[in-house]
């Protein structure tokens, strides 16, 4: 078996991703290829917990909530992240693989509360952890909860799942031209304005001096190479 390059890894998914081809909600096809991606990485013996957006259900009913209070809308945006997690714990549970699904909001008929000694013994025990509920405060974005979650679990790395196979200097669907980056530093990214994550997400990783990388879930495979230290899509990192 070749030997993995993380031990521990956080892995940041997108709500849109769930969707498919599919306006909104879940497709199943999909989130079964996901979780199929992660059981492989699971087998390497890689402890890996997931920080999932909610894209995918509030866009939903994002027509509806035009004109509401922000911080009601991200607490909906929370809620629709429970969904999320709820559905990829069910669907690892189908194929054998044990998560658990950690929310930073109290819903406890539903999710544990987060805990972080108890994250950490779950990673321990080779058990997927899902982070739900971002930070569990409005006004920040999933990818701010992925940075914080992964700071506070000692990952390796931030794992960004997008539709993009990395970063490139210039929007590869509209300029023919523009080229990826197989890794970049994060003063690089700022000077060059290339939109890796949120700014507070981006600014927490690189205090933590903690390296994200940047490649496409939508790509076969695309995981486990990352996983095992393979040119894959984009390193960011000091």
């Amino acid at each position: 078996m070749t030997k993995p390059a993380y031990k521990r890894v956080l892995l940041k998914l997108s709500g849109e991703a769930l969707m498919g081809d599919d306006a909104y909600g879940i497709n199943r096809a999909t989130i079964e290829r996901m979780v199929a991606d992660v059981a492989e990485v699971a087998k390497l013996g890689v402890e890996l917990a997931i920080v999932i957006g909610g894209g995918n259900i509030f866009r939903g009913v994002a027509p509806g909530a035009q004109g509401m209070d922000r911080a009601t809308a991200d607490y909906m945006g929370m809620l629709a992240t429970v969904m999320n997690s709820l559905a990829l714990a069910d669907a690892m549970r189908q194929i054998g693989l044990t998560a658990r699904v950690m929310s930073a909001i109290s819903i406890e008929q539903v999710v544990e509360p987060y805990v972080r000694p108890k994250a950490l013994q779950y990673l321990e025990e080779d058990k997927v952890v899902i982070f739900a509920a971002g930070t569990g405060n409005p006004f920040f974005t999933t990818d701010t909860a992925a940075a914080l979650r992964g700071s506070e679990i000692g990952a390796e790395i931030v794992l960004k799942a997008t539709k993009v196979d990395g970063v490139y200097s210039a929007d590869p669907n509209k300029d023919p031209t523009a080229t990826r980056y197989s890794h970049i530093t994060f003063d690089e990214a700022i000077t060059k304005h290339l939109q890796v994550m949120d700014a507070t997400a981006f600014a927490l990783c690189r205090d933590q001096k903690l390296p994200i990388k940047v490649f496409s879930i939508i790509k076969p495979g695309a995981l486990k190479r990352v996983i095992l230290g393979e040119d894959e899509g984009t390193l960011v990192h000091v």
